[in-house]
């Protein structure tokens, strides 16, 4: 298909709102009564693996597109976009299967009790400061890149560098948040 001259703008709408809808979605099913034929205790450590990649992927798209390597400013950016896929996918899974852990609950109950708060006090803060501000960007971030992605393809330079330019901070910033979350939430699973 010869995207240069097509207008996905819904197809990259629907695709954004569904997204967000469908994590948000996961958080209030049940979960099913079934294995999912492996340990998706893994996830979580893969999941940051993943952000740690698409992170350094970023940093070296910038790096090439500082230098005009086109070609590799292209490679690193799809191989990101494929990882982030990976991500989304991955996540949905784990979610699918599991309740979601809560920050400070050191015993596993399921409950933060106040010895437990007490345990994170201001740690606290933080951790929901950087989760919050991960979530909402990660929200945003979905029709950016495929914006960016789009434009780019399109070989529409002036408005790809233009929108790449909100893009590359804020997916840079929802990877290395990523990491960080899961670094902080860790030993809570």
């Amino acid at each position: 298909m010869d995207i240069r001259n097509k207008s996905l703008n819904l197809p990259i709408g629907i695709i954004s709102v569904a997204i967000p809808v469908l994590v948000a979605i996961l958080f209030y099913l049940p979960r099913p009564h079934m294995e999912a034929g492996f340990n998706v205790n893994i996830l979580p450590l893969f999941h940051a693996i993943l952000n740690s990649a698409t992170a350094i992927l970023l940093l070296g798209s910038l790096y090439f597109i500082r230098r005009g390597h086109i070609k590799a400013h292209k490679i690193t950016n799809l191989i990101a976009v494929a990882l982030s896929a990976v991500f989304l996918l991955s996540y949905v899974t784990y979610h699918f299967f599991t309740e979601s852990t809560k920050y400070g609950d050191s015993n596993h109950d399921g409950v933060v009790d106040a010895a437990e708060k007490a345990l994170v006090s201001g740690t606290a803060y933080l951790y929901y400061f950087i989760l919050l501000s991960h979530i909402l960007l990660a929200i945003i971030i979905v029709p950016l890149v495929l914006f960016t992605l789009l434009r780019g393809f399109q070989s529409d330079f002036v408005r790809h560098k233009k929108i790449a330019r909100f893009t590359w901070p804020i997916w840079f910033y929802v990877a290395v948040t990523g990491v960080i979350v899961y670094i902080m939430i860790s030993p809570y699973y």
